[in-house]
């Protein structure tokens, strides 16, 4: 399958839907409290999407190729959990970390996006892993721009996550995205410099590192969707769905709730997208 080179059209309808996408991160923060259940949080994100914003929950029923439709409008990822938790009974508590992973649907467009998020009070194995996991999206993020490659991306992440002590997940990377929720290119979170497809602008995609605190083999749990660390340790991950634009980048999922960049992120095209949706 080609790469979808993105119009001024598509463009615009991608800007709306990340910037949307965000906002339900954005509402259910004040939720995120020690007590709550997973799939509490995912009904209340799930009546905003509908209710409120108009847009659809993508995840919802989302059958890929051997797998089984996923049932519920969110994901939500605990502790050990990499990937795909589905919300249920799980109910938070205090030193728990979660990732929340949005997407939605307006007019016919994706808008991806994820966040790590702290419950009550973490440790400091976890306020460092989910930091150094930032980092890492913003370092992959920051090589995007017309001629770098995929790869200049993918080493970036691992050599920041590595030189930490951390490890990269490999089975899942980031994504092509538009009209379709998984279009091409992937986007691996490791990889040499100056190898793989080289970025032209027009592209979208995502980039969402999911980084271990131990090792980074995996090991998928009985409903077919929740990856888990194989050792049990920590993973972290954050979600960002970007533009590749004529002299940079774009991120296209901000809105006014969207934690800073790091400071080490240089001020460029995005800043301009994140003062329009403050």
């Amino acid at each position: 399958m080609a790469i979808i080179i993105k119009n001024e059209e598509d463009i615009a309808g991608m800007r709306l839907a990340g910037r949307l996408a965000s906002e339900v991160l954005d509402f259910i923060t004040p939720y995120v409290q020690p007590g709550i259940s997973t799939g509490e949080i995912d009904r209340l994100c799930h009546e905003f999407m509908v209710n409120v914003q108009g847009t659809i929950p993508a995840p919802l029923n989302y059958c890929p190729p051997g797998y089984t439709p996923y049932p519920k409008a969110i994901c939500t990822s605990v502790n050990d959990v990499i990937c795909h938790g589905i919300p249920g009974d799980k109910v938070l508590k205090n030193g728990d970390v979660l990732n929340i992973d949005i997407t939605v649907i307006k007019n016919g467009y994706h808008g991806d996006t994820s966040r790590m998020f702290y419950i009550g009070a973490p440790s400091i194995l976890a306020k460092r892993l989910t930091e150094v996991t930032y980092e890492c999206m913003w370092l992959g993020i920051q090589k995007v721009k017309p001629g770098a490659t995929l790869g200049d991306i993918g080493s970036a992440i691992q050599l920041h996550a590595e030189k930490a002590g951390y490890s990269v997940v490999r089975e899942f990377c980031g994504h092509g995205i538009g009209k379709g929720f998984h279009e091409e290119p992937q986007i691996l979170h490791y990889g040499k410099p100056n190898s793989g497809p080289k970025l032209q602008a027009g592209m979208i995609f995502t980039i969402e590192p999911m980084i271990n605190a131990g090792r980074r083999e995996i090991r998928e749990m009985s409903d077919g969707w929740t990856i888990k660390t194989r050792d049990r340790s920590l993973s972290a991950q954050w979600e960002h769905t970007v533009l590749v634009t004529e002299h940079g980048y774009e991120v296209l999922t901000v809105s006014a709730g969207s934690p800073p960049p790091p400071a080490f992120v240089k001020p460029v095209e995005h800043a301009a997208a994140e003062t329009a949706a403050a």
